[in-house]
C-alpha cells in the first residue's frame, strides 16, 4: 500500500540517498519543517535545493506509482478525446497511451479514486495511473488541445472509417478523391502553416504512423495517426505530387503548390520505403518569403563590415560554409538580393532552387539529363556574366571551375560542408585544388549556425551560477567590457501560446567571417591546418561564432543551451 511505503520512507530520505542532498541539508530540512510546520517539498522548493522534477520522482516512489514526463510527447488523438479539454485541465489529468484495455494516464494526484472512476466510466477502460509535475500536465494540455489539429484529424478520421468501416483504406482513385483523406492533408499542412514549420516529416511506425514538424530547426511529435490510414495518406500526397502510386519500393521526389488563407507555399516532397511503409517529408517553401537582410539574418559589427567590403569586390570567390540545416542557402539568397542589379547578370546553379529572386538567372541542377554544377558552370561562362551561384561545391570538378571562373573576373558565390571558417581553404586543397590557385581566388569564408530566439511574449530573467559567468567571460574576452554585468543579462523564454510553451520563437544566425588577408594566404601555400589558419584570423580581429552566439546571448537575443547546442567544440 503506497501509505505504508511513505511511512518507511520519507521524501527527504530517498532524495538524500540518491545524493541530492547533503547529510547537512537533510538535517535542516526535517529541523525547519518541524519548526515551521511547512512540508519538506515546499521547503525544497523555496530553498532551491532539489530540481522539481527529482522531487517529483521521489515523490512517485513513496506512492509506488510510476513517474511519466508527458510534455512534448504525441499523444494519438483517439486517446485524447477521452477526456473533454475543460476537465483535463480543471482536475489536472491527460490520457497519453493505452495498452489493450488499460488507458495509461499522467495525474497530479495519482491516488485521486474519484477522478479515476469518472476516467473508467467515461472511456470504458481500466486506468492506470501515473504521476507527473501539474505545470508539465498543463502544459501538454495547452500544446495537445488547444492546436486543435489533433481533434480536427480526429474528426475527418471518422469519415473515413465511415467510408471504410473495417478500418482498411482502399487506395484507388475513387477513395481518394474522397474528402476525408484529403482533408486530413489540409489539416496538417494547415498547422504547419501556423506554427512556421518548415518540414512535416510523417512515418510509419509499427503500431501507428508518427506526424512530426520541424519548428525553428527541432521535430516536434504532433500527431499519432492509426496505422490504417497512412497508405491513403501516402497515396494521397502522391497524387498531388504526380508521383507513381504503385512504386513503393524506390525513393522518389516531387513538388506541388497548396493555398491556405493568403499563405500560398511550394512544397517539396521525398518519399523513401522503410520496414513498416513509406516515410514521407514535406518541405515547405513559402512563396511570398523574401530573402531577410544580411542585418536580419544576424550578421552585426565587424562581420558585416568585413563581408560588405567583400561584396563590392568585382571578382573572387565567397564562401558560406556550415552543416545541412544551418541556413547556407538562405544567407547565398540575401547576398544575391542585395547585390543583383539592372547592371549585372548573375546565374545561378541550384539543386534545388528554393526561392525565385528577381533578375536572377536561377538554373535546376538535373543530374540524370548531365546538368550537374560542373557542367553549368561550363556553359555559364559563354553568358557572360557578372556573378555566379553554384550551390554547393561537392567535388573537385566544380571547385577548380569556380575557381578558374573567379581568376578570369567572375564574382562567384558557393557553399561547402566544413564546421568553421579556417576549415575551408584546407577541405578544398583536400580535394585537390592547387595552393597557388585558392590563395588567389579566395576572398573570404562566412561560417555560420542557426540559434532559436528567446520568445519575445516571454522573456524571464535568470541567475547563472558563477562558473557559466566566468566561461562567458573567458570566451568573449576582450568584447566584454570591464564593467559590464554578465550575470543581470541572461534571460530564457517561460513558455506562452505565442512560442507554443517552448520559449522560442523564430530563429537568428550565429557567425564568423573570415578575410583572407596577406597572412592566410601565406599559411594556405604552406599547407597550414585550419586550427593556424583560425588562430591568425583571431589575432587580426575576427569573432568566432561562439563568441558571436555569447554576445547575442547578453543581448538577451537566445540562450546559453542554444548556443552550445549548435557551436560546441
Amino acid at each position: 500500500m503506497p501509505i505504508q511505503a511513505a511511512q518507511l520512507n520519507t521524501l527527504e530520505d530517498i532524495l538524500f540517498k540518491q545524493g541530492l542532498l547533503t547529510s547537512d541539508q537533510l538535517s535542516a530540512i526535517k529541523l525547519e519543517s518541524i519548526n515551521s510546520g511547512q512540508s519538506v517539498d515546499r521547503i525544497l522548493i523555496a530553498h532551491n535545493l532539489v530540481p522539481i522534477d527529482k522531487i517529483t520522482q521521489a515523490k512517485a516512489q513513496i506512492l509506488n506509482v510510476s513517474y511519466v514526463k508527458v510534455e512534448g510527447k504525441a499523444i494519438a488523438a483517439n486517446i485524447l478525446n477521452l477526456i473533454p479539454e475543460a476537465a483535463a485541465r480543471r482536475y489536472k489529468i491527460i490520457p497519453f497511451d493505452e495498452k489493450g484495455e488499460e488507458l495509461w494516464v499522467a495525474m497530479a494526484d495519482p491516488l485521486d479514486i474519484q477522478i479515476i472512476q469518472f476516467i473508467e466510466k467515461r472511456s470504458g477502460k481500466r486506468v492506470k495511473s501515473f504521476l507527473a509535475l501539474s505545470d508539465d500536465i498543463l502544459k501538454a494540455i495547452s500544446d495537445q488541445y488547444s492546436q486543435n489539429l489533433t481533434s480536427e484529424v480526429t474528426s475527418a478520421l471518422k469519415e473515413v472509417e465511415s467510408v471504410k468501416p473495417e478500418g482498411e483504406i482502399s487506395v484507388g482513385p475513387e477513395i481518394l478523391r474522397e474528402a476525408p483523406v484529403a482533408n486530413i492533408i489540409d489539416q496538417l499542412l494547415e498547422y504547419a502553416i501556423k506554427s512556421r514549420a518548415s518540414d512535416i516529416h510523417i512515418e510509419p511506425q509499427e503500431e501507428h504512423t508518427r506526424i512530426r514538424y520541424r519548428i525553428d530547426g527541432i521535430l516536434q511529435e504532433k500527431v499519432l495517426l492509426p496505422k490504417g490510414v497512412h497508405d491513403a495518406l501516402v497515396s494521397r500526397i502522391k497524387i498531388l505530387s504526380i508521383l507513381k502510386i504503385d512504386e513503393k519500393r524506390l525513393p522518389q521526389d516531387g513538388r506541388f503548390t497548396f493555398t491556405w488563407k493568403q499563405h500560398e507555399v511550394d512544397l517539396r516532397i521525398s518519399t523513401v520505403p522503410t520496414v513498416f511503409g513509406e516515410k514521407v517529408v514535406l518541405r515547405l517553401l513559402p512563396k511570398s518569403a523574401g530573402a531577410p537582410s544580411l542585418l536580419e539574418l544576424g550578421l552585426r559589427g565587424g562581420s558585416l563590415k568585413n563581408l560588405e567590403s567583400q561584396l563590392l569586390r568585382s571578382h573572387g570567390i565567397i564562401l558560406i560554409c556550415g552543416p545541412t540545416g544551418s541556413g547556407k542557402t538562405t544567407t547565398l539568397y540575401s547576398i544575391l538580393t542585395k547585390i543583383s542589379t539592372t547592371r549585372v547578370n548573375v546565374v545561378t546553379i541550384e539543386d534545388p532552387v528554393e526561392y525565385q529572386i528577381p533578375g536572377v538567372n536561377q538554373v535546376q541542377a538535373n543530374p540524370a539529363f548531365g546538368l550537374t554544377f560542373a557542367s553549368a558552370l561550363r556553359s555559364f561562362l559563354r553568358q557572360d556574366p557578372n556573378i555566379i551561384m553554384v550551390g554547393e561545391v561537392r567535388d573537385t570538378e566544380t571547385a577548380d571551375l569556380a575557381i578558374q571562373a573567379a581568376l578570369t573576373g567572375h564574382q562567384v558565390f558557393s557553399t561547402l560542408h566544413t564546421n568553421s571558417a579556417s576549415g575551408a581553404p584546407p577541405r578544398l586543397l583536400d580535394m585537390g585544388v592547387e595552393p597557388f590557385l585558392l590563395a588567389s581566388a579566395l576572398n573570404a569564408v562566412v561560417a555560420q549556425r542557426v540559434v532559436r530566439k528567446i520568445c519575445p511574449h516571454c522573456p524571464i530573467e535568470l541567475i547563472p551560477p558563477q562558473e557559466v559567468v566566468e566561461n562567458i567571460k573567458l570566451i568573449l574576452g576582450k568584447f566584454l567590457p570591464a564593467s559590464f554585468n554578465v550575470a543581470s543579462r541572461l534571460f530564457k523564454g517561460k513558455g506562452c501560446s505565442f512560442c507554443g510553451n517552448t520559449g522560442y520563437l523564430g530563429r537568428i544566425g550565429i557567425f564568423e567571417v573570415l578575410i583572407i588577408n596577406e597572412v592566410t594566404i601565406k599559411l594556405i601555400l604552406e599547407h597550414a591546418s585550419s586550427g593556424d589558419i583560425e588562430q591568425s584570423a583571431v589575432s587580426s580581429g575576427m569573432i568566432t561564432m561562439k563568441q558571436d552566439g555569447y554576445l547575442k546571448i547578453l543581448e538577451g537575443v537566445t540562450t546559453l543551451e542554444e548556443v552550445l547546442r549548435v557551436a560546441q567544440d
